[in-house]
């Protein structure tokens, strides 16, 4: 038996025993990618699915590209980036009534500018956001209303470079610098910068663009928000820069490959992008838009696994870069209750990768 097939035999096998597990919730979407290895696995549908927060990984993709261009800089200032009315009362101004001027892109790329977390920070008063979402499943959400519900119902959680809090606030006001600088729509610039030229025909921006491989009411596999099956829901426009992405497994091996592969941006951007400045959970750094994972934070067992970078979202969703077996992994558990067995597929599939490379 060959490694390559050894390695689809026995992630099989770790799937069967996954998939009988997750009851209704059926098969994930697993997919890996790795060339020197012979490797080329696809398991469960193929079809689209919500990439919820690993569309985080192409907003910090536009922005850089800009930055290499000349178009932004990573030390320039929001102030001057973005009307004022938008950033009203995102940022904490109790001692210093321009403190939003001092926030800078950079800031925002690393979560470090102090502004709330729509999507899951606490509220001043009624219902938070994901309680919206799966109580209104008919809302559809503008960046508008997004920003809106932090200035409104939330608080800024610290100065700007203060402190690490992680913030899809901060990624809305991201695509929003990216339309004032370009004159162009965000999903436009998905499309243009990235969907296009790497003919992702399978990728599009939900309920702003439509996929030139599928017809426009094509829709995405089913996910789980606790309890609620929401696939179908208007609600999910709520994530738009943050994750709004809607994408196939194939797609994003091809985004991954093509990113690690230096064919978006410099290898200056890169490291910049990947490079672990903060602590987001236990096991996982956070850098620019990137995550790198660090087995040996899940468990002490772990150490010496190769320490992949990518993103990961809240739906369980992956798209993950190995540098050490130069493998691109893509995984989708379509649920929020799901994140612990995706990463312990995460984790298996890694072993598999060393056993292969032998």
């Amino acid at each position: 038996m060959t490694a390559a097939n050894e390695f689809a035999t026995r992630l099989d096998r770790h799937l069967a025993r996954t998939t009988a597990r997750r009851g209704a919730l059926g098969a994930p979407q697993v997919a890996v990618s790795a060339p020197r290895l012979g490797i080329e696995y696809r398991s469960g549908e193929a079809r689209p699915f919500h990439v919820a927060s690993v569309g985080k990984l192409f907003t910090a993709t536009l922005v850089m590209q800009l930055v290499e261009s000349g178009v932004l800089a990573l030390d320039g200032r929001v102030s001057g980036l973005l009307p004022s009315a938008e950033l009203e009362r995102l940022f904490d101004t109790t001692d210093e009534p321009d403190v939003a001027g001092t926030a800078t892109l950079a800031q925002l790329l690393t979560h470090t500018a102090g502004v709330a977390d729509y999507f899951e920070g606490p509220v001043t008063a009624g219902h938070t956001l994901v309680d919206l979402v799966v109580d209104e499943p008919d809302t559809l959400w503008t960046p508008a209303d997004l920003l809106s519900f932090s200035r409104d119902r939330q608080r800024p959680v610290g100065r700007p470079g203060e402190r690490f809090a992680y913030s899809d606030t901060g990624y809305v006001l991201l695509g929003r610098i990216l339309e004032e600088a370009t004159g162009q729509a965000f999903h436009d610039l998905l499309r243009e910068r990235i969907f296009a030229p790497l003919d992702l025909r399978d990728s599009w921006l939900c309920f702003h663009s439509t996929p030139e491989n599928r017809p426009a009411d094509t829709g995405i596999a089913p996910l789980w928000i606790g309890r609620h099956e929401l696939s179908r829901a208007r609600s999910l426009s709520c994530d738009w820069a943050g994750g709004g992405i809607a994408s196939t497994p194939e797609d994003l091996l091809a985004f991954s490959s093509a990113l690690h592969g230096g064919r978006l941006l410099t290898p200056e951007s890169m490291a910049y992008l990947a490079e672990p400045r903060h602590r987001f959970r236990p096991g996982i750094r956070y850098g620019a838009g990137m995550m790198q994972l660090r087995f040996e934070g899940f468990s002490p067992f772990l150490r010496g696994m190769p320490r992949p970078v990518g993103h990961l979202g809240v739906l369980a969703t992956h798209v993950f870069h190995d540098p050490v077996h130069e493998a691109e992994i893509v995984l989708n558990f379509a649920s929020t209750k799901e994140m612990v067995r995706s990463v312990r597929t995460l984790i298996e599939v890694e072993r598999l990768l060393a056993r292969a490379a032998g």
